[in-house]
């Protein structure tokens, strides 16, 4: 009866793919995220065909036949192949120190293949099994997954839940996990960075990153220092910017027209400092995380942004032009 038992489970043990692998060559989780073990108590008893999982890189497919009697499971698996010279029901570290009563001698079945029956702890559990390779002359951990989905609908005794939508779930919440991060960051509250310098207006470089790549904010920026603390206006480089978070707070445009301008507080200067900003752009709003670094190297006086060089060019062609019409009516005065 115990020879029987162990005769037939793993008889699909897949010695073509396997019979020259190291051990423990199979790493790759064979389970989904949030799989839990169908026990025998929770199958109808009855023989069901049932899908066997295993592999190293992705999960492969061989069949089987499962019994269950009075909570008790069973399986018969057929591999190809007859590398298997005995199999264990354990890790292979385990096969080199049990007795050799515990060893089970696969059948030869049909077509060079091979048939061993093993106990099935639990369906949808990676359960622990090994095979002594003739090729390899070596013991390798071959972990198998009975798929209760893969079961007749008449057979469990209860639902099992959607595992690839709980994956789908998690893969897409993984994905997105810089991106929520980033999200948090720019909720925290924070006190304005302390700058050593005279309350004023300065200038100083800003970088930003994130969003498509396609946004970025004029720079230099005005930088005002207010009771020692530092503050920054930025430009962007579009108008449909309608709102930014900043540490938690929401910010309005501080223009009317043109492109939007956000007059926001800097939360550390030299590292990344992690924003919101709300674009109508795409038609409907969308929150996009930015980052923004300022860099305190950088910082000069107001003259250096582009708006003050700008008002200076201006004042000194508006100069030009009037110091011109005033020597040009002297000379036509005075000849």
């Amino acid at each position: 009866m115990k020879k029987r038992f162990f005769r037939g489970t793993v008889a699909g043990l897949a010695a073509v793919c396997i019979f020259w692998l190291p051990a423990n060559c199979f790493a790759e989780e064979l389970t989904k995220y949030g799989m839990l073990p169908i026990y025998g108590m929770d199958i109808e008893d009855g023989v069901y065909p049932v899908r066997v999982l295993y592999g190293d890189e992705a999960a492969q497919e061989i069949q089987a036949e499962l019994t269950v009697r009075d909570g008790e499971m069973e399986a018969e698996v057929t591999f190809s192949g007859t590398d298997f010279v005995r199999v264990f029901c354990g890790s292979a570290e385990e096969a080199w120190d049990a007795d050799m009563s515990e060893y089970l001698e696969p059948e030869t079945g049909e077509n060079q293949s091979q048939i061993c029956t093993l106990p099935v702890q639990a369906l949808d559990k990676e359960l622990s099994y090994a095979a002594f390779l003739d090729s390899a002359n070596d013991w390798a951990d071959i972990p198998l997954v009975f798929d209760a989905s893969s079961l007749p609908a008449e057979a469990l005794k209860l639902s099992l839940p959607d595992y690839d939508k709980i994956e789908a779930a998690l893969t897409a919440y993984e994905e997105n996990e810089d991106e929520n991060e980033a999200k948090a960051e720019a909720q925290k509250p924070f006190d304005p960075v302390s700058v050593d310098m005279e309350d004023g207006e300065y200038s100083i470089q800003v970088d930003l990153f994130g969003g498509s790549g396609k946004a970025y904010v004029s720079s230099p920026a005005l930088l005002t220092v207010r009771a020692g603390k530092a503050y920054a206006r930025l430009e962007w480089s579009s108008e449909n910017y309608d709102y930014m978070i900043v540490g938690g707070e929401k910010y309005l445009p501080v223009n009317e027209e043109g492109n939007s301008v956000f007059e926001i507080p800097i939360a550390l200067m030299d590292s990344d400092m992690y924003v919101i900003a709300d674009t109508t752009a795409m038609g409907a709003p969308h929150e996009v995380n930015y980052v923004l670094v300022f860099y305190s190297d950088t910082i000069g006086p107001k003259s250096q942004m582009p708006q003050e060089a700008a008002k200076r060019v201006l004042v000194i062609a508006l100069i030009i032009i009037v110091g011109g019409g005033i020597l040009s009516h002297y000379c036509k005065k005075r000849y």
